[in-house]
């Protein structure tokens, strides 16, 4: 069920001596979601993550994983769980299989010839099955850090940043292995990040914290959309343009008008009524380009809350 509530949250507070690193944080992640959790360095992101795999204990709060107290029933729910807390760690002197057949036994999964060469089709590097880790790349090597996760087929898969040292091509790669898994393998993700572009390529929900504090949840397209977009509209004459909506409401939106480029800053929902107001006074307009992004609303809201 799509409202089956896969993380729940309540109140989780962390203390390191005088620091708080995690401060009444509260969230819920539901089945199939891509979840982004976003916040500046220091925010309490990774602590938050290893309270989540049991590897550091709250000071306060409830952790519920699959409807179930972590707390608990710990052992049980970390079966079902796969997770990348810092970058994957390997025996450089064997091979891709035969890291995956190793890691495999030491955590008690019971894993086939088989399943192991399916999870390294799935990250892309059945053609190096064979090769010694030791000359992988480091793209290479958090590919098959993800192969490692998806060996006991998970149903929920915890990723603290791990396109990080990536080149474009290897966050491309990790960013479509994400879409596959949620979109064809029904898995549920938990995506926390400092690259607020690729999150905002792959989440359909996020939270951002910051001082250990959730500022804000829910759909990543409805947050974005309740800020202004700063949209570009290229039209034949900008000056009869700005004449003609001199007596409008979108006068009030206008911020910058050279060479035929008008820059409006204006809300989502207005942007069709103001291309299509142009056109029927005869203002040909050759593009719309509208500029949203993550960082922005990412920028925008800590900067609020600092």
């Amino acid at each position: 069920m799509a409202d089956e509530k896969v993380i729940e949250i309540t109140e989780l507070t962390k203390d390191f001596k005088d620091v708080k690193a995690v401060n009444s944080l509260s969230l819920n992640v539901y089945r199939g979601d891509v979840f982004g959790f976003l916040g500046p360095n220091g925010a309490g992101k990774s602590t938050t993550i290893r309270m989540m795999l049991s590897l550091i204990n709250p000071n306060h709060g409830e952790i519920k994983i699959f409807g179930k107290s972590l707390k608990k029933e710990r052992t049980s729910i970390l079966k079902r769980v796969g997770a990348i807390v810092e970058k994957p760690d390997f025996y450089g002197y064997l091979s891709a299989y035969k890291n995956l057949e190793i890691l495999g036994r030491i955590s008690g999964t019971d894993v086939s010839n088989r399943r192991i060469m399916e999870v390294l089709e799935l990250v892309g590097l059945e053609k190096r099955y064979g090769s010694k880790v030791k000359t992988f790349s480091h793209g290479m090597k958090q590919r098959l850090g993800l192969a490692q996760v998806l060996l006991h087929d998970p149903d929920l898969i915890i990723l603290d940043e791990p396109t990080t040292g990536l080149d474009p091509q290897g966050m491309k790669e990790i960013r479509e292995l994400i879409i596959h898994l949620s979109r064809d393998k029904k898995k549920t993700l938990f995506l926390s990040s400092h690259i607020l572009y690729e999150v905002e390529l792959v989440a359909n929900r996020m939270t951002i914290i910051n001082k250990g504090k959730a500022i804000v949840e829910g759909e990543v397209d409805a947050l974005l959309n309740m800020n202004k977009l700063k949209v570009t509209f290229e039209v034949n004459d900008s000056e009869q343009a700005r004449q003609i909506l001199g007596g409008t409401d979108y006068i009030k939106d206008l911020e910058t008008v050279a060479n035929n480029i008008m820059i409006f800053s204006m809300s989502s929902d207005k942007v069709a009524g103001l291309n299509k107001y142009l056109i029927e006074n005869k203002i040909e307009v050759s593009a719309v380009i509208p500029t949203r992004s993550l960082e922005e609303y990412f920028l925008n809201i800590t900067e609020k809350a600092s």
